[in-house]
Formats: C-alpha cells, sequence, structure tokens
C-alpha cells in the first residue's frame, strides 16, 4: 500500500516537472522573440513626446511633430520597418508614462541616476548642459556673475519646465531664490519676456534658440560649476534585455559617428529660428 502510494505521489511530481519545464520553455521562447518583434508585430512605435525645442516640437494647428528626435523617432521606426506614432505627454509625465506601457520609449530623455532606477536609456544621441538666459538690463543679475549662487538672490525669480532634469537641478541648488514652475516651453519663455520671472532655466541649446531669438535684451550663462552635464537619450522600459538596448545604441552610434545627428540638429535650430521671425 505505502509502495503504491509511493509510486502515485512520484508520477505526479513527474507530471508536475513536465507541466512546470513546459511553461518554462514557452516563457523562455517569448523572452526570446524580444521587445522589438513585439513592436513590429504590433506595427507602430510609439514616441512618448514632451515638447523642448528643438529636441521635441508639436504645431498646435496640425499636430505634427518636428525637432531632431522626432526625427529620430521615424528613422528608428524605418529601421524597424513600422509606422512612427507619438503619444503627446509631459515632462512630469514622460517616465511614468513609459513605466506603464503608454509608449515604448520616450524622447529626449536626460541621463540621470535617479531616472535609471525607474527606466533604462540609450547611448546618448547628444551632450546637455543647463545655462540661465535672461535679460541683460537686469538689475537684479550681477554684470559678473559667473555660478549659481551669484544669482541666488532672495529678489529673483526662475521659470523652469516643471518635472525636467533642469528643475531637479536647479531645486537642488537653490537656496534663496524663488523657482516658478511651469508646464511648458512657451510658458517658462513668456514669464521671463513678461517680467515675471528674471531668468529662464533650461538646456544650453534650448536657451540659445531664446537669445537668438531676442538680440537685443536676452543673454546666456553656463554657469561654472556647471548645474548639469547629461547625455540626451531613448528612455526605454527598464526590463529590457541587453540585446534588446543594444539594438536602439546601434542605431545611435552610426548617427552619431557620421554627423547626421549633429545635421538634424542643426535642421531644427534653423526650423525653430524661422518660426520665429
Amino acid at each position: 500500500m505505502l509502495s503504491n502510494w509511493m509510486t502515485s505521489a512520484l508520477r505526479a511530481t513527474a507530471a508536475l516537472a513536465l507541466v512546470a519545464g513546459l511553461s518554462t520553455t514557452t516563457a523562455l521562447a517569448q523572452t526570446a522573440e524580444g521587445y522589438w518583434q513585439t513592436v513590429q508585430k504590433n506595427g507602430t512605435l510609439r514616441c512618448g513626446a514632451a515638447v523642448a525645442p528643438p529636441y521635441v516640437m508639436r504645431d498646435p494647428a496640425s499636430g505634427e511633430y518636428s525637432g531632431f528626435y522626432a526625427d529620430l523617432c521615424r528613422e528608428l521606426a524605418d529601421v524597424l520597418k513600422v509606422k512612427p506614432e507619438f503619444v503627446d505627454t509631459t515632462w512630469d509625465n514622460i517616465v511614468a508614462g513609459l513605466q506603464a506601457g503608454k509608449w515604448d520609449v520616450s524622447l529626449a530623455l536626460n541621463r540621470t541616476a535617479a531616472r535609471a532606477m525607474a527606466v533604462q536609456f540609450s547611448i546618448p544621441a547628444m551632450e546637455y548642459q543647463i545655462s540661465l538666459a535672461y535679460n541683460k538690463e537686469n538689475p537684479k543679475i550681477p554684470a559678473g556673475a559667473v555660478s549659481v549662487a551669484d544669482i541666488d538672490k532672495a529678489d529673483v525669480t526662475l521659470a523652469v519646465m516643471s518635472g525636467t532634469a533642469q528643475d531637479k537641478a536647479i531645486s537642488a541648488a537653490i537656496k534663496n531664490a524663488t523657482i516658478l514652475r511651469l508646464p511648458g516651453n512657451d510658458e517658462t519663455r513668456l514669464a521671463v519676456v513678461s517680467r515675471r520671472a528674471d531668468i529662464l532655466v533650461d538646456a544650453s541649446d534650448t536657451n540659445q534658440l531664446f537669445t537668438q531669438s531676442n538680440p537685443d535684451w536676452a543673454v546666456a550663462l553656463n554657469p561654472t560649476p556647471a548645474l548639469a552635464k547629461q547625455g540626451v537619450a531613448f528612455g526605454l522600459p527598464h526590463q529590457l534585455a541587453a540585446s534588446d538596448v543594444e539594438v536602439v545604441n546601434i542605431f545611435l552610434e552610426e548617427r552619431v559617428a557620421t554627423g547626421h545627428v549633429d545635421a538634424l540638429i542643426r535642421k531644427a535650430v534653423d526650423d525653430v529660428l524661422k518660426a520665429a521671425q
């Protein structure tokens, strides 16, 4: 009787092991298929896009996206042989949306240690630093200002896009000045133009566009020491296998090395300046 019971138990154990083995094999097969193969099956590459010229721009009338990272989204979609689809978002939500699977990649995401705990990054398409743009006639800003400490005064207001890398960097550096957090690129610029804010905190190349559009009064300062020096990359889901990340890295490596990304940046800058005329 005991022997029969043991035999039945062994058979049941063997059956369970077989089922478990089949389940594991199926799971491995699904994993082996890869993230981009799933994107190809779906037929679209969904790109989370928050506006920040010249990286990502959106025509309010047509809804059409431009900017050099929008171009890179289209080119990556072409490599994958799928259609690009832009999903409008904000800088406050661009990481959370990627985590929630609302899009496949996030565009123009600064590589930070805090974000790296939530998402993965491709290699950078370009390097980034933060600058401070302001009216050169503003008496609150010292003529010889070179550091954040020089402008960190109780009567100074700094405008920054909420949730961005520049928001986090300036928030950590400021002790006395007021930080005015606004939802978008247009609002921060309007705040400085209307003198609601004294200083615009943004990426150095974005602030260069602002100063070139307002050459009579606007200047920009790259503070020393730097507020931030980061790469600007594709944000990728945290669970991606190394082989899937490598697909995007190889895609970018070739375009950076050949000067193609630099050409896309120049085109985006020209487009912004033409639109401002």
